[in-house]
């Protein structure tokens, strides 16, 4: 089990990867893909509330979800906002996407290929993936706002919904490591890491959860 000072942790880490947008009427609403399911309900309600006239749902399948959800990520996300009431001709469906940077650039694509103009993105993710999607999108799709979205919940209630601490505990530590290595590799825009939460993410990998990060060649988190 996790002491103390890992859950003291991992609550600092799921508090920094919050926006803390207010949604907004955007152009398009895009769903990126994951093992929760609820990023889709999020976006259906979005949806309802006139954020945006159109949704992207984007995701192939990975080691996560590849049990939950075989027919793919956006296609399961697809069958959820239809079953909730959204008309066929408002959602798309972007099959591809293995990782953040992927659901960006082939989302583009897709829009773009639909002729749909965009200037606003509502981008709609796991509540602790928000940073992350935002960094990524403002290096790949320059020129466009991006208002970023996820299910109103603690910390506490979203290990509830996914029933393994563990597995989010591993997300936060991986997606964190990804803010502060990516910039430098070209893949996202910086976005400086509070040297509380460098540490406190330091203190999580020293505790083994360090199944979602990169690693270098001796096998330890890339820097």
């Amino acid at each position: 089990m996790p002491t103390a000072q890992s859950w003291a942790d991992a609550r600092l880490l799921w508090d920094h990867h919050l926006m803390h947008h207010d949604p907004r009427p955007c152009s398009v609403a895009i769903g990126l893909g994951s093992h929760d399911l609820g990023v889709a309900d999020v976006t259906v309600r979005l949806y309802r509330r006139g954020m945006a006239p159109l949704i992207v749902f984007t995701g192939a399948t990975s080691p996560t979800t590849r049990e939950r959800m075989p027919r793919g990520e956006a296609v399961h996300y697809r069958e959820r906002a239809l079953e909730l009431g959204v008309p066929e001709g408002a959602v798309l469906v972007e099959p591809r996407a293995r990782n953040t940077g992927e659901n960006i650039r082939f989302s583009r694509a897709v829009l773009e290929e639909a002729g749909v103009p965009v200037s606003s993105v509502l981008l709609v993710s796991k509540p602790y993936e928000e940073r992350r999607a935002h960094a990524t999108a403002r290096k790949l799709w320059p020129g466009v706002t991006f208002v970023c979205a996820s299910a109103p919940v603690t910390f506490e209630e979203y290990l509830t919904s996914i029933q393994d601490d563990r597995m989010v505990v591993d997300m936060l530590v991986g997606a964190l490591q990804r803010l502060m290595i990516y910039p430098a590799r070209g893949f996202m825009a910086a976005d400086p890491v509070p040297d509380d939460v460098a540490a406190a993410y330091e203190r999580l990998c020293r505790a083994g959860f360090t199944s979602r990060v990169v690693v270098d060649g001796t096998g330890a988190p890339a820097r």
